[in-house]
């Protein structure tokens, strides 16, 4: 198998206490290491100096996805006990396609109470992974019950809990449905981008809504045999249309994260043009993939072995990646969701 292809080679030793618990005070204060991915050269910044790589005439594509507070905790109505639901998407009106623990409780037919009351869910079938369809029924707006009740879904490696709902989220998320935040667009700040508008660089929106397929490790030697999980996205005519005149004046597109390279890479067609519409991608990107849609990437640094680290690599070389991966290993960057930032040019 090739070198690019084998899961073990996507392996990077990560000190624990480099996973970054909580977030920093000041979004734009993180650190940002910049990689260059034709020489693999690195240079270490603060994330505010991200606005002097950019260059007027180019187009920052952000994911404007919400992050719903996804987890509920609740109790089998006639047993009382007690059942963790994880929302994963919403299949229809009030129909979620659900984690469940401990499953075995959750036959269908099952009903649970959250809230005392508020919230009512029933078992309707178990789905593919053992997943869990359920019926909610409650008084008023979902996601106003759901605000009260639920609590952010924190990916598995953060284990303090979060004080400020908000900072799970990005200062531009508008479209709820994600069960995980878009990572790299948490350090921008409204300042920020207005001084990124204000230099001549168009910023275009897209939304996918980040499933926890994203945290799901990757557990065959052979990457090509990884089935990867599918997520909802939706790009507008108004927003194709500012990316694709940004590449007919030979502007540079930079994709904020991992989530709107997929986007981007799902709706481009090979001659380089971005198409509107919606739909569920699965898109699995890898070394050997030519990239049609995007030149640079911001991101965080990502899990050893995960699909993520995989997407870097194909934009950068796995070298390169891993390389500037022990350097920051190196020089004490924060890793993951609340961690530090790359930006790769």
């Amino acid at each position: 198998m090739s070198k690019e292809m084998s899961l073990h080679d996507y392996y990077y030793d990560l000190p624990e206490e480099l996973i970054a618990q909580d977030p920093l005070e000041d979004r734009s204060s993180s650190r940002l290491m910049i990689l260059d991915k034709e020489t693999g050269n690195v240079e270490h910044h603060v994330f505010k100096e991200i606005i002097d790589e950019l260059q007027e005439g180019d187009c920052l594509v952000i994911n404007d996805t919400k992050v719903i507070p996804a987890r509920l905790y609740g109790a089998k109505i006639g047993t009382d006990a007690k059942i963790e639901v994880l929302l994963l998407k919403r299949r229809e009106n009030d129909i979620w396609e659900t984690l469940v623990k401990p499953g075995k409780k959750c036959k269908p037919g099952t009903k649970i109470s959250f809230g005392d009351g508020l919230l009512i869910g029933e078992v309707l079938d178990v789905v593919e992974e053992g997943n869990r369809l359920i019926q909610f029924t409650y008084e008023g707006i979902f996601e106003e019950v759901l605000d009260r009740l639920g609590e952010m879904p924190l990916p598995p490696y953060i284990t303090h809990k979060l004080e400020d709902k908000t900072r799970y989220q990005t200062v531009y998320a508008k479209y709820e449905g994600s069960a995980a935040a878009p990572t790299a667009g948490l350090h921008f700040t409204r300042e920020l981008l207005k001084q990124i508008e204000e230099k001549g660089i168009q910023i275009a929106h897209v939304t996918l809504h980040v499933g926890l397929g994203t945290f799901r490790p990757v557990k065959v030697e052979n990457i090509l045999e990884h089935h990867m999980h599918s997520e909802f996205y939706m790009v507008d005519e108004k927003d194709a249309q500012i990316i694709n005149e940004t590449r007919q004046k030979g502007g540079r597109v930079i994709s904020v994260g991992t989530t709107s390279t997929r986007t981007l890479e799902t709706v481009t067609d090979e001659h380089g043009v971005v198409h509107a519409g919606s739909g569920w991608t699965q898109i699995f990107i890898y070394p050997g993939y030519q990239f049609k849609a995007i030149d640079c990437l911001i991101t965080n640094f990502h899990l050893p072995e995960s699909t993520l680290l995989m997407l870097v690599s194909a934009l950068a070389g796995r070298e390169h990646v891993l390389k500037a991966y022990k350097e920051a290993v190196k020089e004490r960057y924060r890793f993951f969701s609340f961690g530090d930032a790359m930006f790769i040019k």
